[in-house]
């Protein structure tokens, strides 16, 4: 997708220089990528904090190694 956007120079220039990408639209691409990846998983952190995951009965770590080692 094409767009329009007024940045201001000095964040588009500390944005290149922290995501080392090859051009402005790269930098542009990881900063975003990564501000999107930070979200979820603020998100699922968040929702694993109202409902904490739980072990299943019988959950033992050597069960978990003998399925892992099949």
């Amino acid at each position: 997708m094409k767009i329009t956007a007024l940045i201001p120079d000095a964040l588009v220039q500390d944005i290149k220089k922290l995501t080392k990408g090859k051009n402005i639209t790269d930098s542009l691409i990881i900063a975003l990528q990564e501000w999107r990846d930070l979200q979820k998983v603020k998100a699922v952190s968040k929702k694993i904090e109202h409902s904490p995951l739980k072990f299943s009965a019988g959950f033992t770590a050597n069960n978990v190694r003998a399925l892992n080692r099949k």
